[in-house]
């Protein structure tokens, strides 16, 4: 299955990145020479999806400028304005810009690079391990060692079928959220109107059994502090194609 339809969470505020996002907001903070989000983007038509939902907040006409040079995708922009909707009421706000069925949703500073030739992308994959039938949301999931500039926290344990639970202290094969995860937009049709984190629907999927992951090949970038953009862009330079 290819899903072609996509959202991505760009409108937060990006405090930990100041003085930056003082005068730009976040996803358009350059990483290795571009703006975070052309990466994110350029996945997405990557994969195959055609149509973008992307919400904005701050610096929003900066953001719209920015969205509005890319001919690779229909961009469709959720607008917040006037006020923040937190990930979660964001999501929901910006799938009703989108037809019904499988979506993929991204964050705006995540994403990575590395992805090893001659085999299908990350968001092919995961496209391909998404079942709706058991699923309620399917996750790309990061090991440890193959992260840059996380702060080393450890969001999920992965059973070998892939199920994901919260992780606890001393078990085996903890992995973090990539910031990328498919599922059918029915699932939040039941989710508050009002602004709400998106932690509370992953806690959802975890107590119906239907939260999977499927591990990201590659390497994974967060670019959330000064200090992690310092070490993404010692990464990204070290890179022999970007020499």
């Amino acid at each position: 299955m290819t899903i072609r339809n996509a959202m991505v969470l760009a409108a937060g505020l990006g405090t930990r990145l100041r003085p930056l996002t003082d005068r730009m907001p976040k996803p358009l903070v350059p990483v290795g020479g571009r703006p975070m989000i052309d990466y994110v983007l350029d996945i997405l038509a990557g994969a195959g999806v055609e149509r973008v939902s992307i919400n904005v907040h701050h610096f929003a006409d900066q953001m719209v400028a920015h969205l509005e040079t890319r001919r690779d995708l229909e961009i469709l922009i959720s607008d917040e304005r006037a006020r923040l909707m937190n990930n979660g009421g964001g999501l929901v706000k910006g799938l009703k810009l989108l037809p019904p069925g499988p979506v993929i949703v991204m964050n705006a500073d995540l994403f990575w690079v590395n992805e090893p030739h001659a085999q299908p992308s990350n968001l092919t994959r995961l496209n391909a391990f998404y079942d709706p039938d058991s699923m309620d949301m399917a996750m790309l999931c990061v090991p440890m060692d193959r992260t840059i500039g996380h702060d080393g926290k450890k969001d999920f344990h992965m059973a070998e079928n892939g199920r994901l639970n919260r992780y606890q202290d001393g078990q085996a094969n903890p992995v973090v959220y990539a910031g990328a995860f498919a599922m059918d937009t029915a699932f939040m049709e039941d989710a508050p109107a009002d602004a709400f984190n998106l932690n509370l629907s992953f806690d959802k999927a975890i107590a119906r059994d239907r939260l999977f992951g499927t591990p990201l090949e590659g390497d994974w970038l967060t670019v959330g502090s000064p200090d992690a953009l310092q070490e993404a862009e010692a990464f990204l330079a070290r890179l022999p194609e970007r020499a």
